[in-house]
């Protein structure tokens, strides 16, 4: 008979494993579902052109598709967080999948352009589930030592942007577009099994802190949360707006369209690293230092792709890319830091919608200012831009404890 000083070794054994595997789970699980919602988000470009020709739509009705998933699965996400204190975040991520996979089954069966917008509505209503619940997830999961695993799960995002739609563009070659949507929903459907299975429970927000803590997390972040807010909605800014002139400037430049690509590319590969890395930098150096060197290098970067040739601006493109999309990761690290802890769904939420938003408006502003200076000099101003945020970063530094403990 085994004595119970050694059975007792290993149940806690057991229960060290248990307790261990479970925000490994939770960031495997929730990186999955990034990987489906960002690449179903992505694949509309693909299926544009699709739907022009199938459909007869104009270039405006065009943007008005694109714009119901990305309007729906903005405008929600403040619900969906409010929900959250209520109902397990976990289910809500397994039924929003679902709800995003069948509005693709929607729009494979749609007979019409009212019936494939009613379908990429219902398609972006269960998408708006993901970013604020499946961030919080990974934050309850890993609690202060968050910030690298919220690096992981940003930068799963963009391999589903990377994969799915050049999935879907090679379904293209050899099935109907139809087809290829009935297909993509039964890779969501699987995505929402996994969650449903395999994802550890998250709980509902408000059951999750004592009344002590709640209080400590509100003193913690009162001002601070609407710094980041603002950085945050700044930083897309930034980001969209370059992107709208970068191939004008190229082309200006002299790059052909094959050029275009590889060097749009090269900025891609540079962003989802940045995404990667600086996640893990702004939990060693702290999350002001890391936003100083990644909105300064963003500016002097721009700069550089403005006044070099061609090749040389090719080649600074993933270090830029790096600055550019880094900044995101230390961001959404720090939202669990700023808002208490019965809170953490609704503030990733409205984190979410404000760049969001930003990201959706800000071409539009840039690219009245391109009409009015021309392109090289509305590209400057998002480089002023982003040296305007390094103002807003110092001033969040005081809401920050890695910031005032390194004082």
């Amino acid at each position: 008979m085994l004595p119970s000083s050694f059975l007792s070794q290993q149940q806690t054994a057991a229960a060290d494993a248990e307790t261990l595997s479970k925000p490994r789970r939770t960031l495997a699980a929730t990186g999955l579902n990034h990987a489906l919602h960002d690449g179903y988000t992505d694949l509309i470009y693909v299926l544009l052109p699709v739907w022009q020709a199938e459909f007869a739509l104009s270039y405006g009705l065009l943007a008005v598709m694109r714009g119901l998933y990305s309007g729906a699965m903005a405008g929600l996400q403040i619900p969906v967080g409010r929900l959250a204190e209520r109902i397990d975040g976990k289910i809500l991520l397994a039924l929003g999948t679902m709800v995003a996979a069948l509005g693709y089954v929607l729009a494979g069966l749609s007979g019409s352009v009212v019936g494939l917008g009613l379908a990429l509505l219902v398609s972006g209503a269960g998408a708006s589930t993901q970013h604020p619940l499946a961030s919080a997830a990974v934050s309850r999961a890993y609690g202060e030592a968050a910030r690298g695993p919220l690096g992981i799960y940003n930068f799963s995002g963009d391999l589903g942007k990377a994969a799915l739609p050049a999935l879907t563009a090679m379904l293209l070659v050899i099935t109907s577009w139809r087809h290829a949507l009935l297909l993509v929903a039964v890779a969501g459907m699987l995505v929402a099994l996994c969650l449903a299975l395999l994802m550890p429970a998250v709980g509902k927000g408000f059951a999750h802190k004592s009344a002590a803590a709640t209080a400590q997390g509100a003193r913690r972040g009162r001002g601070g949360f609407s710094w980041l807010l603002a950085i945050g909605i700044l930083d897309s800014a930034v980001r969209m707006g370059f992107l709208t002139f970068l191939p004008f400037l190229l082309r200006d430049k002299g790059a052909s369209l094959p050029t275009s690509g590889v060097a749009l590319a090269m900025l891609f590969i540079g962003g989802a690293t940045g995404k990667f890395t600086c996640g893990w930098l702004g939990a060693r150096v702290g999350t002001i230092r890391t936003v100083l060197l990644t909105e300064g290098g963003t500016a002097a970067l721009i700069l550089a792709v403005l006044l070099l040739p061609l090749i040389p601006a090719i080649i600074v493109l993933p270090l830029l890319g790096v600055a550019l999309n880094g900044t995101s990761s230390v961001l959404y690290g720090t939202v669990p830091e700023l808002t208490s802890p019965d809170r953490t769904e609704r503030a990733f939420a409205l984190f979410y919608t404000g760049t969001i938003g930003s990201g959706a408006t800000a071409p539009v502003l840039y690219g009245l200012l391109g009409d009015a200076l021309g392109p090289p000099l509305a590209t400057a101003a998002t480089a002023a831009t982003a040296l305007a945020i390094c103002p807003l970063a110092l001033m969040l530094a005081s809401h920050l404890a890695d910031e005032r403990r390194a004082r």
